[in-house]
């Protein structure tokens, strides 16, 4: 998506909206330009372009955005460094960023719908055994030459191989072969995946021939590790100048191929972008407070949304604070406990840690009440299961039964309310009660293993000073009952590398965010082939074989009832087995702005903002300057 990069700059919406197809098939299979998996696409054969955008928007201008830390490669198809803003994050990406274009297009306000974008139409049988894209014969990447379908199989070829995300996936893929002249055909392993068609799309198609050439040095280039070359893209923007470690340029391709497309009109619009690395979210702030370096922010922060706001450009108007709802996904937030350290492996040692902590006095002393508990893995969404199960997902449920906790049958999951003093002591009482049965006892004002002797000792992970505000009463009520807790911040080198290596106890590594169709994608944050696979999402470690056979349910449901059934079914277990302590959601995107922008009257009602439509209003940027000065 051509939003990605701010999107991922909120925690909250780096989302593959993976669509499936439900339009009723002929005997052979017909092309076809768009797609979604609820119902018709919003747009047909006369999109000329988005509702929300205005087609006339000016271009030119420059956005300055900031990031946090420090990076070291353009190249973000490797789990090894920190990849450089715009990019997709290194390891885990979905889509191209503001590089690469994909073969299709996920839609900026519809679920799970795509429209055409390298691959002008797609096909595919009854029983979605295989699809075949066939590409725009305009598609070229940045140096002229044609995008082929060369470049795709290549493409898919390295990073199912290379990128764990894209190796779970793209799982049931087994053969990428050419079927014509710009005809390109994915085989699966077998029929029933009814979203595979679609986010075959969604991978980003990289240039063979550059990837395959030499360097300025004739040092041939080898996609397999990081680097500081600037890479050959496809998309609308390139990338114009690097700082190693502190800045990067991104400038508009005025000749971009795909600029008259339907969904890049009136988008796009800013001649450069420009990314300013800080230590930290604090430095990041003063910056912003400053003027110049971030024009847009995301406020992640709810008591600086609710009192920080008070420095001179705000109360003068030069920047606004502006609220949109969040519709397009599903969220979990947590503290991510890691099952493969063996302290953690008893399920009655972690649920005992979700009872020790207190969400509801954070809340009341530092959220001002303004956010919502997580209870589901698919928060704010359709697919978080609630109460007892029944019909479709309890019938799921009994084919592991057995293997899944009991509960999961007899009892609505509930987490731990500390809303007066008595509960904080019966809670606490309840933990003590757990660690016991988990075979733990108190000595000496510590909490120790009674066969190892081994006192039990946790290390919260975290990449920001600020991360001790929120940590810190959990430590401290884990220090009550005896047990050894501290906080360990690290830059966000080392940081992303012991995330990589799932090196830590407990960390916090931000939203793991949940399309409104889940799918193969599943495989990659629960699936035990991931738990040992360096830089996948399955921080927790998971390798639970019910999962696995829920997963798959998902993967293969037949229709949306199914799907919802199931994705019901996996939350419950992965509930029940407490991977993780949950924290909080907010249900809105919060952003301030300095007042230099031209925006449309409405943002796409689906992903809540698309900043990517505004452009920059030369008269109110005059305007700031002048009272700057």
């Amino acid at each position: 998506m051509r939003f990605r990069p701010f999107l991922a700059s909120l925690a909250l919406l780096a989302v593959a909206a993976a669509g499936t197809f439900q339009i009723a098939q002929a005997a052979e299979p017909e092309w076809r330009s768009a797609t979604s998996v609820l119902g018709e696409p919003k747009y047909g054969t006369e999109f000329k372009h988005y509702d929300h955008v205005n087609p006339s928007a000016p271009k030119g201008g420059t956005l300055n955005q900031t990031a946090n830390g420090s990076f070291d490669s353009l190249n973000p198809f490797v789990v090894q460094g920190n990849a450089a803003a715009g990019l997709p994050p290194s390891g885990n990406p979905i889509g191209g960023g503001l590089l690469y274009d994909t073969l299709l297009s996920q839609s900026l306000d519809q679920p799970a719908t795509n429209y055409p974008l390298i691959a002008e139409a797609i096909a595919y049988p009854d029983d979605f055994s295989w699809v075949k894209f066939r590409l725009n014969p305009l598609a070229k990447w940045h140096d002229g030459q044609p995008i082929t379908v060369e470049d795709v199989i290549w493409s898919f070829d390295v990073l199912k191989k290379q990128t764990p995300l894209y190796n779970k996936y793209y799982h049931d893929v087994t053969k990428a072969e050419k079927t014509g002249e710009r005809e390109v055909t994915f085989t699966f392993a077998s029929g029933g995946n009814r979203e595979l068609p679609s986010i075959m799309g969604d991978f980003p198609v990289l240039p063979k021939h550059w990837w395959e050439g030499t360097d300025s040095t004739g040092k041939k280039r080898d996609i397999t590790k990081p680097t500081m070359e600037i890479p050959l893209g496809s998309s609308a923007y390139k990338i114009e100048s690097v700082a190693p470690g502190k800045t990067i340029v991104w400038s508009r391709v005025a000749d971009y191929w795909g600029k008259d497309l339907p969904q890049e009109i009136g988008r796009n619009n800013f001649d450069r972008i420009r990314y300013e690395y800080f230590l930290d979210q604090n430095a990041s702030w003063e910056a912003f407070k400053k003027g110049g370096f971030e024009d847009y922010r995301g406020e992640p922060s709810i008591g600086r949304w609710m009192r920080g706001y008070d420095f001179p450009a705000f109360k003068r108007g030069d920047v606004i604070k502006a609220v949109f709802p969040l519709r397009s996904s599903g969220r979990m937030q947590g503290f991510l406990i890691n099952t493969r350290r063996d302290k953690f492996k008893d399920p009655k040692v972690r649920e005992a840690l979700n009872w020790i902590y207190d969400f509801e006095s954070m809340s009341k002393n530092l959220f001002f009440g303004q956010y919502k508990r997580i209870n589901s893995y698919f928060a704010g969404s359709e697919l978080a299961s609630s109460g007892l199960p029944g019909g479709k997902e309890l019938e799921i449920l009994q084919s592991v039964k057995g293997d899944v906790p009991e509960e999961v049958f007899t009892k609505e999951f509930r987490l731990p309310v500390y809303d007066t003093p008595q509960s904080q002591r019966e809670n606490l009482r309840h933990a003590v009660q757990l660690l016991r049965n988990a075979g733990y006892e108190q000595k000496n004002g510590k909490l120790v293993n009674t066969q190892t002797g081994q006192p039990l000792t946790i290390e919260f992970l975290a990449d920001d000073p600020s991360d001790e505000r929120i940590i810190g009463p959990f430590i401290g009520n884990l220090r009550k009952l005896g047990i050894e807790a501290n906080i360990r911040v690290v830059d966000s080198a080392q940081y992303t590398a012991r995330i990589n290596d799932f090196d830590f106890d407990i960390t916090t590594p931000g939203v793991l965010a949940q399309s409104l169709s889940p799918g193969n994608e599943q495989r990659d944050f629960w699936g035990s082939a991931a738990a040992d696979t360096p830089g996948s999402r399955n921080y927790m470690g998971i390798k639970n074989p019910a999962i696995d056979k829920l997963v798959d349910r998902v993967i293969f449901a037949k229709d949306r009832d199914e799907l919802v059934a199931a994705t019901h079914a996996l939350d419950r277990v992965l509930l029940w087995n407490y991977y993780v302590v949950p924290q909080w959601y907010d249900d809105r995107i919060k952003i301030a702005y300095w007042n230099k922008f031209g925006i449309p009257e409405k943002q796409p009602e689906y992903i809540g903002i698309d900043p990517f439509s505004w452009w920059i209003d030369t008269a109110k940027e005059q305007a700031l300057k002048a009272r700057a000065e």
